[in-house]
């Protein structure tokens, strides 16, 4: 599975931005797509996730009410829709792909086997 992430960007604080990321190759092994960021000088960390069987959504506490994830599951894309950001969401943000066998729902970070290549955004504030 190959992953390519765009839509990044430099915006003000309070703005908003989508990401999108489409598959390709095994696509059949997706069951689920999730975005993780990395700020610099931090460890990468979850962003969300979307299942596609019931298109259901985990979030991490920091972006719960800010950030929506959606998708089109038979063009193997999932969407990052950011509101109202600040600061502290710059970050190159990756998507990611978890192993079809994962068992923890949502899934650990251990468990997303595919990454892409990473798209930065930066809020000025």
């Amino acid at each position: 599975v190959q992953l390519q992430a765009s839509g990044g960007g430099m915006v003000e604080a309070g703005d908003s931005l989508t990401l999108s990321c489409t598959a390709s190759g095994s696509t059949d092994e997706i069951y689920a797509m999730g975005w993780f960021r990395q700020a610099p000088g931090k460890e990468r960390e979850f962003v969300g996730v979307i299942r596609w069987s019931d298109e259901s959504t985990y979030y991490a506490d920091p972006v719960k009410g800010r950030f929506t994830i959606s998708g089109d599951s038979a063009k193997s894309t999932v969407y990052l829709r950011m509101n109202n950001l600040k600061a502290e969401d710059t970050a190159v943000y990756y998507c990611a792909v978890p192993d079809r066998s994962s068992v923890y729902v949502p899934p650990l970070r251990y468990e997303y086997v595919y990454w892409g290549q990473g798209t930065l955004v930066t809020v000025s504030s």
